[in-house]
């Protein structure tokens, strides 16, 4: 019956995991997918609820505390009797309380740490939600990989296609006469290089989509597929200047809202730590009975003795604290510091967050004028490849003129290639940074 459920679990998961990879995924299919089952994502969420349960347990330190207790003792020999002489007998004592006690002030500490459950709530959220936002970058980086990866395999793919073509060319004309075998096998031996990129561009797609599976912890990247969007010219997007993006970065994003709130904790933090200068009052009260047997003695009944053993009380404490080995002045200088060292720690992530726009911003505007650059240079080679390739096919070209038209197109399209998506990525961070969704 064991073995037969784990088969059918087994089941459910794979079909679950096929299903989960039917069809191809757009770059918002991919993030949603990210923020629900990555595992970073989900460590940040139960950090979250661990929060939460640990602001009910400061919120339920109002309540008061109840406890109830119960105990028999039996004693042999010499021991006291009911007229206070001793003597050898055998002896009973059963007692039952019930006691609780309820805090009525406490410098403020319980107070305080509500305050402080709250703040940290709010901190672990934005923690999850700064969590949630690199796993968005993470995602988009990872899709336009694939999206360039997958231009330079089906350029690879053409480029083999086209060298297989013309060696058969070539071969007809070696047929007829007009060519000698030496260039027959200098076509092979391109068609043989133009086969190898084509692979290494396969095995380089096949690691991209690895990277992005993994990324959505699917078990396995077969089948899995990328929608391809319709991409403009991202060179001709307007950008804005890096301080105005900061001043909306700085309003929210989740890593300065986080940082802002562990200085607010730490400035309570303070607070509560002076508050150990003040007396503690507590109240107390309960209710009690026993019952006792002597074995030379007769003993009332069970309940008439509980009914007259019967107690009540009812306390209130005080605790003032007068010398405790300078240990709430250190906390309290303890407390100071780390506010201090949160306030530090807060204008490090603005500042590190400006760095971050500064640098994408110009990484944008360098990555737009690489793209126009790029575009013209691949258009220049591709002329001159095809312009080479005739000469190349009448016999007016050697080969290893052919090759190196035919290597600098190559590789000034895949810089083209690379230079569009790089472009389209970096324009839509900054977008990003001011709260926008990634979206191509």
């Amino acid at each position: 019956m064991k073995r037969s459920i784990m088969i059918l679990g087994a089941a459910l998961l794979c079909g679950v995991s096929v299903q989960a990879q039917n069809g191809p995924w757009s770059l918002q299919d991919c993030i949603d997918y990210a923020l629900e089952h990555n595992l970073t994502v989900q460590q940040s969420a139960l950090a979250v609820e661990q929060r939460e349960v640990e602001l009910n347990s400061a919120q339920n330190r109002r309540l008061p505390a109840l406890s109830a207790s119960a105990s028999e003792n039996l004693s042999f020999g010499r021991g006291l009797t009911a007229d206070n002489t001793y003597s050898n007998s055998n002896t009973t004592s059963t007692s039952f309380s019930l006691g609780g006690e309820m805090p009525v002030f406490q410098g403020f500490d319980i107070a305080n740490g509500i305050k402080l459950g709250k703040l940290n709530l709010a901190a672990a959220t934005a923690d999850l939600e700064k969590a949630r936002d690199d796993i968005r970058v993470a995602v988009a980086q990872a899709f336009v990989q694939i999206l360039y990866n997958q231009e330079l395999l089906r350029v690879a793919r053409e480029q083999s296609s086209h060298d297989e073509e013309l060696l058969e060319q070539i071969r007809e004309r070696l047929d007829a006469g007009k060519v000698s075998a030496a260039e027959v096998a200098a076509q092979q031996a391109t068609l043989a290089q133009s086969r190898q990129s084509e692979i290494q561009a396969e095995g380089n797609l096949n690691i991209a989509l690895l990277d992005l599976t993994q990324l959505l912890e699917l078990p396995s990247p077969e089948g899995f597929s990328i929608v391809t969007p319709e991409v403009g010219d991202p060179s001709q997007t307007l950008l804005m200047r890096p301080e105005a993006i900061y001043a909306e970065a700085v309003e929210v994003k989740p890593s300065v809202e986080a940082a802002k709130l562990n200085v607010d904790y730490a400035e309570l933090a303070i607070t509560r730590a002076k508050g150990a200068y003040l007396p503690s009052i507590s109240l107390s009260g309960g209710l009690g009975s026993n019952y006792y047997t002597n074995s030379k003695f007769d003993s009332q009944s069970f309940g008439e003795q509980l009914k007259n053993n019967f107690s009540q009380y009812i306390g209130l404490s005080m605790n003032v604290p007068i010398f405790t080995r300078f240990n709430t002045r250190n906390n309290v200088r303890n407390a100071e510091l780390s506010y201090k060292g949160q306030q530090i720690q807060l204008e490090n992530v603005k500042k590190s967050l400006y760095k971050e726009i500064q640098q994408a911003y110009y990484n944008a505007v360098a990555s737009q004028g690489r793209f126009a650059g790029s575009r013209e240079s691949a258009e220049s080679a591709r002329l001159h490849y095809e312009l080479t390739e005739e000469k190349y096919r009448v016999g007016k070209a050697g080969v290893a003129e052919y090759n190196d038209a035919r290597n600098n197109w190559l590789r000034a399209e895949s810089e083209h290639i690379q230079a569009r998506f790089q472009c389209l990525y970096q324009t839509k961070l900054l977008d990003f940074y001011r709260g926008r969704d990634l979206q191509f």
